[in-house]
């Protein structure tokens, strides 16, 4: 019975230890990192890297698991792979809430939803020294949703974290854009965000 006792303190020890800090604490994550960013239905296009810099704030509920919220600016959208060099930048502020469970020390496995305000919206072109662009912002929608999932590892408080933001909203409206007096009807369009994101933060407690 003693060494079944001695058992169970010792494992709730070690369980303890699962998260870098206590129950209570409220800390706050400065981040910035790489966004590698794309679309659904775009097979033919290539990604769009993009900066990703924001904070978030996490209160640890207990040692296995914490709550956190916060606000990234995060650059979207694609690149065309033809020969002419086209860029759809889509920016948002995104407010990723998430859930955080903290599997050994130090390593959390987290989900959530994050909703998305976009702030900025433009398709630009470039080809033989000749560039322009064209304001997206009447065929976009204004907020968007999606699922952050990902995995991340703290280590003397900096924080290494890799994400994917599913889309699950359509990003168009279903309306025409006009480019140099030609229409593309984007009713129909099934086209969600879909991007990778990987950051270096580092947490402060409050």
């Amino acid at each position: 019975m003693k060494k079944i006792i001695l058992s169970i303190i010792m494992l709730s020890a070690g369980m303890v230890a699962m998260a870098q800090h206590a129950p209570g604490t409220v800390t706050l994550q400065p981040k910035v990192g790489l966004n590698i960013s794309s679309m659904t239905d775009a097979d033919d296009a290539d990604p769009r890297f993009g900066v990703a810099a924001g904070a978030e704030l996490e209160y640890q509920v207990n040692s296995f698991f914490s709550i956190s919220g916060g606000a990234l600016y995060s650059m979207q959208g694609l690149k065309g792979s033809d020969d002419v060099d086209v860029t759809m930048k889509l920016d948002y502020i995104n407010v990723p809430i998430m859930a955080n469970f903290y599997v050994v020390k130090g390593l959390a496995l987290k989900a959530g939803i994050q909703p998305g305000f976009n702030v900025n919206s433009k398709l630009s072109a470039s080809e033989n020294k000749v560039s322009g662009s064209v304001d997206m912002g009447d065929i976009t929608k204004t907020v968007d949703f999606s699922i952050p999932m990902g995995i991340s590892y703290e280590y003397k408080n900096f924080v290494v974290e890799g994400r994917y933001n599913l889309g699950v909203t359509k990003v168009f409206k279903d309306k025409e854009l006009n480019i140099g007096g030609e229409s593309i009807d984007l009713s129909g369009t099934d086209t969600k965000n879909s991007v990778f994101q990987f950051t270096l933060g580092y947490k402060f407690e409050l």
